[in-house]
């Protein structure tokens, strides 16, 4: 038995058990991950899909995927991987890819206006020894690497791949410890920390998708983008835009992203989230925000 390192949660793991996340795996008294070069999803994106929209507008990005996840967010887009019991099953199905192979796949897609790899999908900070390890080969090739992820890591994590890391968008799915806790089974705290240190060191973008009855309020919306707008922005905090190059910037250049919620997977008990609302809490944000858009309208 071993206990893993990687979250707030601190799994106690048999031997050859898993993990809360599916992923962690415990063999011969030591955590490592299961899920090391298990490609689930593999596609060239425009980057603004992750979203990004001021890290390299209108180029694309090679994202890959894994499965597994450290949170339960009952509207999972991406169930079929992350926690579903169909994403459970997944170890033995999913291809198996090396960080070589991986990074010579985004070489070879460079004339099609790819600019490095994009680590997605999933959550792939539950194997962040596949990110490491592929995203330093991409480096060396002189391309970008990407993160989106729910931000649910220790900041020794983060510590591993912030040399390797140009850009990450991080879910900052709302702003109260009741909603994180009880319906995402995840810690806000740790969200913040991890946001915090990475706003410093990379270019960072935020998601908040809008959920009715949840995270909706208007002073909510107003008491997040109160703290993001007073982050130390660091090395790319919204100034990578257009060139790709960063520059110190204070956290109102922070991009957020605020995205409209539809009814799947395990909540399907409130219809999508009005387009009114979005757009108002767009307004809001933007008494803090320079630069603030939305998703899914």
């Amino acid at each position: 038995m071993a206990v893993c390192d990687v979250c707030f949660r601190h799994c106690d793991i048999s031997e050859k058990g898993t993990g809360f996340c599916g992923a962690r795996v415990c063999r011969d008294g030591k955590v490592t991950a299961g899920n090391y070069g298990r490609i689930t999803a593999l596609a060239l994106d425009p980057i603004e899909k992750k979203p990004l929209n001021r890290f390299y507008p209108g180029s694309n990005i090679l994202s890959v995927g894994s499965y597994g996840c450290n949170l339960r967010c009952p509207f999972c887009q991406n169930h079929e991987i992350s926690w579903s019991e169909q994403a459970m099953s997944l170890a033995e199905r999913s291809s198996s890819m090396t960080p070589e192979e991986l990074a010579d796949a985004a070489d070879s897609l460079k004339s099609r206006g790819n600019i490095g790899v994009a680590f997605t999908y999933n959550e792939p900070l539950i194997g962040y020894e596949f990110v490491r390890d592929a995203a330093r080969l991409v480096k060396e090739k002189g391309m970008k690497n990407v993160i989106v992820t729910n931000g649910t890591a220790e900041l020794h994590v983060l510590d591993e791949l912030l040399p390797y890391i140009d850009a990450m968008n991080i879910d900052l799915k709302g702003f109260t410890d009741r909603y994180y806790e009880d319906v995402l089974s995840g810690s806000r705290k740790m969200v913040m920390d991890f946001i915090k240190k990475a706003a410093c060191h990379c270019h960072v973008e935020l998601t908040c998708l809008i959920v009715p009855g949840e995270n909706d309020p208007e002073d909510e919306m107003r008491e997040m983008t109160h703290w993001i707008a007073g982050l130390d922005g660091g090395a790319g905090a919204g100034a990578a835009g257009d060139s790709g190059d960063s520059g110190k910037n204070g956290g109102r250049e922070i991009p957020l992203h605020i995205s409209r919620f539809f009814p799947r997977f395990h909540m399907t008990d409130r219809p999508a989230t009005d387009v009114e609302t979005i757009y108002h809490l767009v307004d809001v944000a933007r008494e803090e925000l320079k630069y603030v858009y939305t998703g899914n309208c």
